[in-house]
């Protein structure tokens, strides 16, 4: 059995790893998602990469009411504590594999997402830093971090050039 372990703080960027890696578990926190959400049904776009063959366990530092509503009614059967036990956490994560069996999909080897240097200008770009700044930070052209923009809105389904930020900062 193969493990990953991944953090990313952008749903988007999630959403499209599961897609791409279809794993047989997902394990997530939406309470650092509870401040940037402009609507609840932005989180849907996690229960959709998961579909019915990818189990989803949900965990949350602190309680949330409307995220736990949501993920109530996208059928997640619990949102458990961060804070359990090890043993009480190994025994619920048994539990959520042994629900049935795995799905084998053909073993294919792919290559990350988005490169170290496009997570970093994503993470930046973001961060609401503007072109001549990252250019500056990355030791690269404005040109390219154009190019590098282009190619991270495209490689996340992005349609234009606004949506990235707009749904995370807009309130």
């Amino acid at each position: 059995m193969a493990f990953s372990i991944v953090e990313t703080d952008n749903l988007l960027l999630a959403r499209e790893k599961i897609i791409q890696w279809r794993p047989n578990l997902v394990i997530a926190d939406f309470t650092s998602f509870a401040n940037s959400l402009h609507n609840i049904q932005q989180l849907s776009s996690i229960y959709s990469a998961c579909g019915k063959s990818i189990r989803l366990m949900i965990f949350n530092s602190i309680r949330h009411e409307k995220i736990e509503e949501y993920c109530l009614s996208q059928g997640s059967h619990s949102i458990l504590s961060k804070s359990l036990p090890l043993p009480e956490l190994y025994a619920a994560i048994q539990a959520q594999l042994s629900s049935r069996p795995p799905f084998y999909s053909k073993r294919q080897y792919t290559s990350p997402l988005l490169t170290l240097r496009e997570e970093r200008i994503l993470k930046l770009w973001t961060d609401e830093a503007n072109n001549d700044f990252i250019a500056n930070m990355m030791g690269i052209s404005t040109k390219t971090v154009y190019t590098y923009k282009r190619n991270i809105r495209m490689k996340l389904g992005i349609n234009n050039r606004f949506s990235l930020f707009i749904e995370q900062h807009q309130q």
